[in-house]
């Protein structure tokens, strides 16, 4: 049935909400488009216009100068050998997963790894035996506890697991772990290993080769300022032709990429903000004593960060007992907190939630997270008197 004028009228253009807040979202803040890259959506919006350009394959258009951005400025940003733009972090894990093992094999994940390393390694029909952390409130992987993954697969399959993986940070906490030894673990067992960087990449300096990763994943739309989906993938040479290789049909085409890297507005707008993310990074450990400092003026009213301690990096979890003990009685219920907040022009709790929490620091400025703990202190302050 033919869908009539009625039935269209809620499509077309939508206005996002909210617009102007303060952003503390820890899935946003790295992700916000320079106005360069706002200026690239519209210009390269339309879905054919990169693939005006294209000869037979896609990294390799010169002008735009994607070739110039995908095979020199990129590697040399994350310090590795060979980089593809791909669809999102989670596409760049499961081309190396597909690619470096078959069928069975077992791989090696941190147990704060992203759902989406897990799905990906279900989706290559792969194993998976995983990494613990320490308790609360640290939460940190465990360093030796990859030696230990990998001696069980060996002692359970007869053969060492084909990869493994650490977040960098993780997810949750922002714990940033010692991946350098890691590395040395997984390299004297010839395990290769993948950095994912979806939070790190883009944000702070990242350099895969002193770090030992064999693979760097970064997301653009999380950590690089580009409109998405959008990701990153490093491949130390070693590997290169078996996550690239190509297709023997369509000899230009790799096969992992399923014959074409990213097009359209996203890597032009990961182009365009490409000199506004390098420059970032070099000023990470102001945003690191940001964090810090936000860590503490919370801790001071009873919030307390887990993870971490001092902390490292811009994502934090925290234990709010003080709004939970509101939430009990509050005429909102749980969701007062994401109301109060919204009502102070502030984004980025989910709503519902009050005892446990996460939320990011990054590039918000110490002035407006001073405005932030503020609000928190007037919150509080406010449910005390009532």
């Amino acid at each position: 049935m033919a869908l009539d004028d009625a039935a269209l009228q809620k499509f077309g253009f939508i206005p996002r909400e909210p617009k102007d807040a303060i952003n503390i979202d820890p899935l946003q803040t790295g992700g916000i488009l320079t106005e360069e890259a706002r200026r690239a959506l519209l210009e390269w919006g339309d879905g054919y216009s990169v693939c005006d350009f294209c000869g037979g394959v896609l990294d390799l258009i010169k002008k735009p100068p994607i070739e110039n951005f995908v095979h020199s400025a990129l590697p040399e940003f994350l310090n590795t050998d060979v980089v593809r733009v791909t669809h999102g972090a989670r596409e760049s894990k499961f081309a190396v997963m597909h690619s470096m093992a078959k069928e069975g094999d077992y791989i090696v994940l941190d147990k704060l790894a992203h759902y989406s390393s897990f799905v990906a390694a279900q989706r290559a029909r792969l194993n998976v035996r995983t990494v613990p952390h320490s308790e609360a409130p640290e939460y940190m992987t465990y360093v030796e506890g990859y030696a230990i993954a990998i001696e069980e697969v060996i002692r359970d399959t007869g053969k060492a697991p084909a990869l493994a993986q650490v977040t960098y940070p993780d997810g949750n906490y922002g714990n940033l772990a010692d991946v350098k030894r890691i590395s040395d673990i997984c390299h004297s067992y010839d395990v290769p290993l993948m950095v994912n960087g979806a939070y790190s990449v883009g944000k702070m300096p990242v350099d895969a080769k002193a770090m030992g990763a064999d693979f760097i994943v970064g997301s653009g739309h999380k950590s690089m300022a580009s409109s998405g989906p959008i990701g990153v993938l490093g491949v130390k040479e070693d590997y290169a032709d078996i996550v690239f290789g190509k297709s023997p049909t369509h000899p230009t085409k790799e096969i992992e990429l399923l014959g074409c890297s990213v097009r359209g507005a996203p890597i032009m707008t990961m182009i365009a903000s490409f000199p506004h993310v390098v420059r970032r990074t070099r000023n990470w450990y102001n945003e690191v004593a940001d964090a810090r400092w936000f860590s503490s003026r919370l801790a001071d009213l009873g919030i307390v960060q887990k993870g971490e301690m001092p902390h490292n990096h811009d994502l934090m979890f925290f234990e709010a007992p003080v709004f939970y003990e509101i939430s009990q009685t509050a005429k909102k219920g749980r969701y007062f907190l994401y109301r109060e907040l919204k009502e102070k022009n502030i984004h980025g709790i989910k709503s519902g939630l009050t005892k446990y929490f996460k939320l990011s620091t990054y590039q918000v400025g110490r002035d407006n997270l001073k405005y932030v703990a503020d609000s928190f202190e007037e919150i509080i302050e406010k449910h005390r008197i009532a």
